[in-house]
This record gives C-alpha cells, sequence and structure tokens, in this order.
C-alpha cells in the first residue's frame, strides 16, 4: 500500500456526525483510508424487548443515510435539553397538529422541556378545532372535488370536515372574545392571547391549555393568518377597540433571548415560526444549539430548504454551535425525538 497521510478536517461545530469524520487526503492515493479515523458500518440488532433509546443508540453506526444524522439530533437535543442555563425555543409548523403529533407537543409542554413555542395561526386553529371535533385519517388520492360537495377539506391525509373546522372555529372563538372583551381586555399580545384561549378551552388534550398551565410562551409571528386571525378581524370590526399588539411579543423576544446565557432550538418545519426564531437568535451571535427537521430542498433557496450551515453565514447559528438537520417526515422523526428525551 502506498504511503499517504490523512487528517480530519471537521471542525467540533460541523452539522456532519461527530462519530464519522470528514476526511482530507493528503497522500497520492485518494481511495487509501485512515483508518485510526474511521468507524466501522455497524449492523443494526434488533430485539423484541429493545427500547426506542436502545435502537436509536445504533444508528451512531448505521453509516446510512440520514440515520446517523437522527442519531447526532438526538445527542444534541440531550444536551440541550439538560443545560440548566439554556433557553430553549420550540419551532412548529401548523400542519402538523392536525395529525397525531398534536400529542407529541403537548407531551413536551407538560413536561416543559421547552421555554418557548413559536408556531404558526394553524396550530392555533386545530388545537381549538380539535378539542371540541374530530379530524379523520384519509388518503393522499381521494377525489378532490368529491370531497369538496361533500364538506370536506384534505390537509394531505388528514380528512377535516367543515363542522370540525371553519363552523367550530367561528363559534368557539365568537364566545371566547365575547367573554374576553366583557372582562375589559382591549390589548393582547399574541402570546398573551394564547395564554388566555388555553385557559378557555380548558381541556387536557390542547397543547394551548397545558403551555399556559407550565407558563410557556407560544409566540405566533402570522396570527392573522387562519381561522383563528380571522376571527379575531372579524370580531375587531364590531369592537373597534379591540386590538393585537404584535411588538409585545417582540419585546418578550428581546428580553428571553438577552438574557439567555446560551440558546437551542428544535426546528420542526420551515417557514415563518423557524425564521422568527434564528432571526431572533442572530442578536445573541446565533444559536449554541439547532436540529432543524425538515423535508424541504435547499436548492431553491428556501428559507424552509435552508440547512443550520447555512444559518451560519447569517449569524443565526454560531460557528461553535452543535448542530444538524435531518431530512424526513417529522410524523416520523420528532416521536422518536421526543421518546428518548423522556
Amino acid at each position: 500500500m502506498e504511503n499517504f497521510n490523512c487528517k480530519s478536517n471537521r471542525s467540533k461545530s460541523s452539522s456532519f456526525p461527530r462519530s464519522v469524520p470528514c476526511i482530507e487526503f493528503t497522500g497520492d492515493s485518494l481511495f487509501s483510508v485512515c483508518a485510526s479515523l474511521m468507524k466501522e458500518v455497524k449492523d443494526i440488532e434488533l430485539r423484541a424487548d429493545m427500547s426506542i433509546r436502545q435502537l436509536l443508540s445504533q444508528l451512531e453506526a448505521v453509516g446510512g443515510f440520514n440515520a446517523s444524522m437522527l442519531y447526532e439530533a438526538t445527542q444534541v437535543l440531550t444536551e440541550m435539553i439538560s443545560r440548566d442555563d439554556c433557553l430553549k425555543l420550540l419551532s412548529f409548523t401548523g400542519n402538523l397538529v392536525a395529525t397525531g403529533l398534536r400529542g407529541v407537543f403537548r407531551e413536551l409542554a407538560k413536561r416543559k422541556l421547552f421555554d418557548v413555542f413559536v408556531t404558526t395561526c394553524g396550530s392555533l386553529d386545530h388545537d381549538l378545532a380539535r378539542s371540541f371535533k374530530p379530524y379523520y385519517c384519509g388518503t393522499f388520492f381521494a377525489d378532490d372535488a368529491e370531497l369538496k360537495k361533500r364538506g370536506i377539506n384534505r390537509l394531505g391525509n388528514v380528512f377535516v370536515p367543515n363542522e370540525s373546522y371553519g363552523l367550530v372555529i367561528e363559534e368557539k372563538m365568537r364566545s371566547f372574545l365575547e367573554e374576553l372583551y366583557a372582562k375589559g381586555v382591549r390589548e393582547l399580545s399574541s402570546y398573551e392571547l394564547c395564554k388566555e384561549l388555553g385557559k378557555w378551552i380548558g381541556r387536557e388534550d390542547s397543547i394551548l391549555y397545558w403551555c399556559q398551565r407550565e407558563g410557556i410562551p407560544v409566540i405566533v409571528p402570522g396570527l392573522t393568518d387562519g381561522a383563528v386571525g380571522y376571527q379575531l378581524w372579524l370580531f375587531s370590526q364590531e369592537h373597534r377597540d379591540f386590538k393585537l399588539n404584535p411588538l409585545k411579543d417582540e419585546q418578550l423576544m428581546n428580553d428571553l433571548i438577552w438574557s439567555a446565557k446560551t440558546c437551542g432550538a428544535l426546528v420542526v418545519g420551515g417557514g415563518i415560526s423557524k425564521h422568527h426564531v434564528i432571526w431572533w437568535a442572530q442578536f445573541r451571535g446565533g444559536l449554541d444549539y439547532a436540529v432543524y427537521l425538515t423535508t424541504a430542498s435547499e436548492y431553491d433557496g428556501s428559507l424552509s430548504g435552508a440547512r443550520t450551515r447555512e444559518a451560519i453565514s447569517w449569524g443565526k447559528v454560531k460557528p461553535s454551535a452543535r448542530h444538524v438537520t435531518v431530512e424526513g417526515d417529522a410524523t416520523i422523526v420528532l416521536p422518536l425525538l421526543v421518546a428518548n428525551l423522556l
């Protein structure tokens, strides 16, 4: 075998899993291997009595393909959650609350594993609606024209009847806002609205209920973009002194970010909720911990598809941070990650 030298060029901040060094070859043979820096690929060994944590621990040496990224995500989150001096931010999109992942987010709130939830108006829509009416398992391949005739909305492969969404949200929001107005409330930030709505829902299957119970602020930067937001606007047409104050949300984010010794985020999906978290993180030099879960491509330049490494260039993730992007459906990946933390 030819003589060659090799070295690892993977810094501790890389999103590449720590267990698999990136090798830079400096000798004559590009195909030579520096065995001391490489880990052998190991087969997964399954047992009937295996725990989720035991299964995930084996992904470190699977080698391919996103399994190693998933393993790294378990390590980043475990370290982040264990730190009392870390401000922990959770970002997620509203469509996920229409699925059984609502129970995962609820569990995170019950256990207070994150300090702040940042999400979209859709999360409020689905959490409120599902507290009173059911959604149904459907199919991606339904006849959508026929569903329309039957008053059924399709969200991916979740079926949402009109009476389980727009109608119940209109009814419940009207009652909620009338009661709130009668108490003298005239102005609200999104986190104040979510706190009051969680109290009003009063049901233990609700994410908002558990967030208000555990003192976790829920910030919704795009509050008017959904059914709940529309009802807020509609109510304001008859009550001209009723207003939203999004700047109060920004003041809370400012205060939390600047008082944090360290800061980490689990970002599930993309969109405005993702951007709001990393936008504020840049003012303290970026996140110290970052785990992204996404199915979006980075090659269209979208925020949703942007990986953690791109955020370093913007100052939204620190170069020294522990960070990883896991490509995968959140309905599969997130329950595994959260179960590993429990």
